[in-house]
């Protein structure tokens, strides 16, 4: 398999790969969907609404903190998510962007 090369592209064209990325998976969108339902939740709780085992929640939540657009903190053994507003901003405003293009009615193809 070969390399991206993600270099030759843009920070923008990156970041809505990655963005689009993160939500290729059922799994993150629902997680996504019920954190701003309740607003916060324990990574327990979501085993139990979601439906998948614990290892398998912790990696989606991985993946939506590396992105940026869910935050965590300790609470004893626990940790609570929830999304970061601030990231969570950004990052509709790069999707809204993208997703806004529109082509011409002028324009000819095929």
């Amino acid at each position: 398999m070969g390399i991206t090369k993600s270099e030759i592209f843009t920070l923008q064209q990156n970041e809505i790969a990655t963005f689009a990325k993160v939500f290729g998976h059922p799994a993150r969108v629902a997680i996504l969907q019920h954190l701003f339902k309740i607003n916060t939740c324990v990574c327990g709780d979501l085993v139990s609404i979601i439906g998948l085992a614990q290892p398998t929640i912790s990696q989606h939540l991985k993946e939506l903190k590396n992105l940026g657009l869910i935050k965590g903190t300790i609470e004893g053994t626990s940790v609570c998510y929830c999304i970061d507003k601030d990231n969570w901003l950004n990052m509709k405003t790069i999707m809204i962007t993208f997703l806004d293009q529109d082509y011409s009615e002028t324009d000819q193809c095929c």
